[in-house]
């Protein structure tokens, strides 16, 4: 399974949202902060169609504008039914539908409840489901674990930010390689100051 083809697959954030931030106990907020803004960068620079989708944003603050503001003719779906399963929200879903890609990249906040959730909602409907795992957070350390495994046992693909980028570049001769370096690895990945 590869995610090579970046016209097949795409990215959907799930509650990247201020008050589901500063409620993080299981990692280090500024690398989940910057795994996250990594992987809507490249899938900006690399033409991959992002879907946003948020919870309850009165209560929880807007999407946060790191990630929003890089696509700001874009809606993101404040679901229209208090779940925690965002595609039982039909704007969120019919946005996804309507791109008829059948690669997706998911990742949000909490991992154990709206990430899983609408991760497990994906495969039910036959989407290939990749987990980004170090671009999402729990409130606690066993919270964060427990949901990756229920992901991992019902046949979520694990992927990190970086090793994202790199698929969905596949090698140094992408004519886009130079601004994944300068505004991407440099910037988000280990490869800081690599230019």
């Amino acid at each position: 399974m590869t995610l090579y083809v970046n016209k097949s697959s795409l990215l959907v954030l799930v509650d990247y949202q201020p008050s589901m931030f500063k409620s993080i106990g299981s990692g280090d907020k500024s690398l989940i902060m910057n795994a996250v803004v990594g992987a809507a960068k490249a899938a900006n620079i690399l033409d991959v169609p992002v879907v946003l989708s948020s919870i309850n944003p009165k209560a929880m603050g807007e999407f946060i504008q790191e990630v929003s503001g890089m696509f700001p003719n874009q809606e993101v779906f404040a679901r229209g039914v208090p779940s925690f399963d965002a595609f039982e929200d039909e704007k969120t879903r019919n946005a996804v539908k309507k791109l008829g890609r059948n690669k997706m990249v998911i990742s949000g906040l909490w991992i154990s409840m709206c990430f899983t959730y609408t991760a497990l909602h994906a495969l039910k409907e036959g989407y290939e489901v990749y987990g980004l795992i170090d671009a999402a957070g729990d409130s606690t350390p066993y919270a964060h674990k427990y949901g990756v495994k229920r992901m991992l046992q019902a046949g979520v693909i694990p992927i990190t930010t970086e090793s994202l980028v790199s698929e969905w570049m596949h090698d140094w001769n992408n004519p886009k390689a130079g601004e994944l370096i300068k505004e991407v690895y440099s910037k988000y990945g280990a490869m800081i100051g690599f230019q």
